[in-house]
């Protein structure tokens, strides 16, 4: 595959969560909506980053992955605050026994949805 390919495909990844995460939030389940929101961040920060310098990291170290996302270029310093917030609910949503709230989940959902559109912006320019 190649960079181009590998961001579509991320892409195509992004929306999909995305498009979960908001059924689930409309169906009052928080804490799914909450990590489909943090997954379709991930994928979206894939995506500028391939299309802006041509790689990804893969690392479970999604501190690094803000890192990278802000020396990706504006666009991906423009969202890194977006970024970190995001990833601050990965834990809490995924793995922790607790619920996330609505307002958690409203949130993830809001920065998720600026993260898919960025990435889209990115690609299509």
């Amino acid at each position: 595959m190649t960079a181009l390919t590998d961001a579509q495909a991320h892409l195509a990844k992004a929306r999909e969560f995305l498009e979960a995460a908001e059924v689930e939030l409309a169906g009052g389940l928080c804490t799914a909506s909450t990590s489909s929101s943090v997954l379709a961040g991930i994928n979206a920060k894939d995506v500028i980053c391939l299309s802006s310098t041509g790689r990804t990291g893969k690392s479970d170290d999604h501190k690094s992955a803000a890192v990278e996302l802000a020396a990706s270029g504006p666009a991906g310093r423009a969202l890194e605050t977006t970024f970190r917030r995001l990833i601050a609910l990965k834990t809490r949503s995924q793995y922790t026994a607790g619920p996330m709230s609505a307002t958690d989940a409203q949130k993830a959902f809001a920065w998720a949805t600026r993260m898919v559109q960025a990435a889209a912006d990115a690609l299509a320019s």
